[in-house]
């Protein structure tokens, strides 16, 4: 038996099994349905979005045996020629191969018959656009003025190059793209008609690879069926749409949430050898973080169909939100520069330095707890009644900004003195701790971030010897090394004899004690807020709650 591809085999055969364009379907249903039919239908769109299917529909809603509906029975003679293809009152043209006016004219002479088994005789001309000048002066004549027994059903994909002595007498419709959401619901039905295994991550690669058209996502999936030999799995179906590993994706931030730079460079070197096109990476890292930055607006935003569903969440809890939009910002710039750059990957690389390099700036104005009502004595003690309306307010969730002031001045260590504008550089020798000669140093943030992962060690050989972390070695090159000596030299008055082997630091460094330092201020700042009298008040008399990971110290 001949196989029946899907696009074919699943095709609606009514208004109801329509995918989409609800629009359209409203204003020809309740046409038919009170027999106020026009003459001429202009159907416009972008390929695969239903034009065809829908004239076809409303063919045989017209012709249907049982009568004029916006329900055609879909047994009847007619109805089962229409969808068979050989109704020969549905005259089906392809503009594009007729474009000749002769043909126009041909086409024409026969209007004026009647039906040979029909109600009406329906002329569904595709890709109408092509006709030529004189095809559509030929036609036009007839369009405005033809037999009762006829009906026009045009389609195109370019309206603007109609005539709009054309556009005029014709009811417009204009139909949208498919939604990424309208198609993937479509192929699950399929596919569990078809009774064939998939996974969520392939059904959405496929449905974002359709951009909008149902038949080529239908396409997509019969090619997808055959290369997973009767299975859809995620990565099949990348390799098969040649896009990008979303693991790869996910692997280059989870480096950038540890800040590990020789991680980070490795996901772009294996996205890129698996055949990635450079803007595709690019692309498929903004998605991830358009999906990130909705989760963490509001989870229910995330389609199911996000791949790897729990480590999105994961990310979304984990990474700050302006992380994310900083991310996206530079991603974006970076696809912008991409052609700029003296090869693709140098471009993709510096880009991906850059998202391991720059930081939000932090909010400057000091937050104040001025949201938070001081709670009467009164109004704690005794409980309002539930009839109140006071028992009737949702319970407020109280988040770090509304209460970090109070963390900070509870305190000490939550608490950070602003430092005064004495110049760092006085008092620095290459005896004081390491942590005040970084800081004093006028050096690149590459080199700033190579020294914040290093510890000084004695070595009666060199002026200065330090050890790097190896986790952090890809961070070191001979023009670093100099950089630092340079700004050593200047920052001390003499050459120096400067020493940088990788290793496992035995001394916490700078980055080390900083990650230290500011989980004891999370900590305190935490404990203070869960302390604090205003707090406990609220959520005795409100039924309060702290929102998970809202609590921030102030720095």
């Amino acid at each position: 038996m001949t196989y029946e591809v899907l696009a074919r085999k699943w095709r609606p055969g009514n208004f109801q099994d329509l995918v989409g364009q609800e629009h359209v379907v409203r204003a020809l249903v309740n046409a038919l349905d009170s027999d106020r039919i026009h003459h001429a239908f202009l159907f416009t769109g972008t390929r695969g979005v239903g034009k065809t299917t829908i004239a076809r529909i409303l063919s045989k809603a017209l012709n249907c045996e049982q009568g004029v509906s916006s329900k055609p029975c879909g047994t009847c003679s007619a109805c089962t020629e229409i969808d068979e293809g050989r109704f020969l009152d549905l005259i089906e043209v392809d503009a594009a191969s007729r474009t000749k006016v002769d043909d126009t004219r041909e086409l024409l002479d026969n209007v004026q018959y009647a039906p040979s088994r029909g109600r009406y005789k329906v002329y569904l001309i595709d890709e109408v656009h092509m006709l030529s000048g004189h095809s559509f002066n030929a036609l036009l004549k007839t369009l405005e003025e033809p037999p009762p027994h006829v009906k026009f059903l045009l389609a195109t994909t370019d309206p603007q190059k109609l005539p709009v002595t054309v556009l005029s007498r014709c009811l417009q419709f204009s139909l949208k793209r498919l939604s990424r959401e309208q198609i993937s619901g479509q192929l699950k039905t399929i596919l569990e008609s078809e009774k064939i295994k998939s996974d969520a991550g392939s059904i959405d690669a496929i449905a974002r690879a359709a951009d909008g058209s149902m038949r080529d996502g239908l396409s997509l999936l019969d090619q997808a069926i055959s290369f997973g030999a009767g299975e859809l799995l995620v990565n099949d179906v990348t390799d098969m749409l040649g896009t990008i590993d979303p693991q790869g994706v996910d692997n280059m931030l989870d480096a950038l949430q540890d800040q590990n730079a020789d991680t980070l460079m490795a996901a772009v070197a294996s996205l890129v050898q698996i055949g990635g096109d450079y803007s595709q990476i690019i692309d498929a890292l903004l998605l991830r973080l358009h999906e990130i930055a909705l989760a963490q607006t509001d989870k229910k935003l995330v389609s199911d169909s996000a791949g790897n569903m729990d480590k999105l969440l994961k990310f979304a809890d984990e990474m700050p939100a302006a992380d994310v939009q900083l991310y996206y910002q530079i991603a974006l710039h970076g696809k912008r520069d991409l052609p700029l750059a003296p090869d693709p990957r140098t471009g993709l690389e510096m880009m991906a330095l850059r998202l391991l390099t720059f930081q939000p700036v932090a909010e400057s104005k000091p937050v104040t707890n001025q949201s938070v009502p001081k709670t009467e004595p009164a109004a704690v003690s005794n409980k309002q009644p539930a009839s109140t309306s006071t028992s009737q307010q949702p319970a407020p969730a109280v988040t770090a900004s509304a209460v970090t002031n109070t963390a900070s001045e509870a305190s000490p260590a939550a608490a950070i003195a602003p430092e005064t504008s004495k110049n760092i550089t006085q008092n620095i020798t290459m005896d004081s701790p390491w942590t005040d000669i970084v800081n004093a140093l006028q050096i690149s943030p590459l080199v700033k971030q190579l020294c914040s992962n290093a510890a000084m060690q004695k070595d009666s050989t060199f002026d200065v010897s330090l050890v790097l972390d190896q986790s952090h070695g890809q961070l070191l090159n001979k023009d670093r090394e100099l950089e630092l000596k340079k700004a050593m030299e200047s920052l001390w008055g003499k050459t120096i004899k400067l020493k940088i082997e990788l290793g496992k630091p035995s001394n916490d460094t700078p980055a080390a004690t900083k990650k230290k330092e500011l989980d004891s201020k999370q900590h305190a700042a935490e404990t203070a807020i869960n302390k604090d009298e205003n707090i406990q008040a609220l959520q005795e008399s409100f039924g309060a709650t702290i929102k998970p990971g809202s609590v921030r110290s102030r720095v």
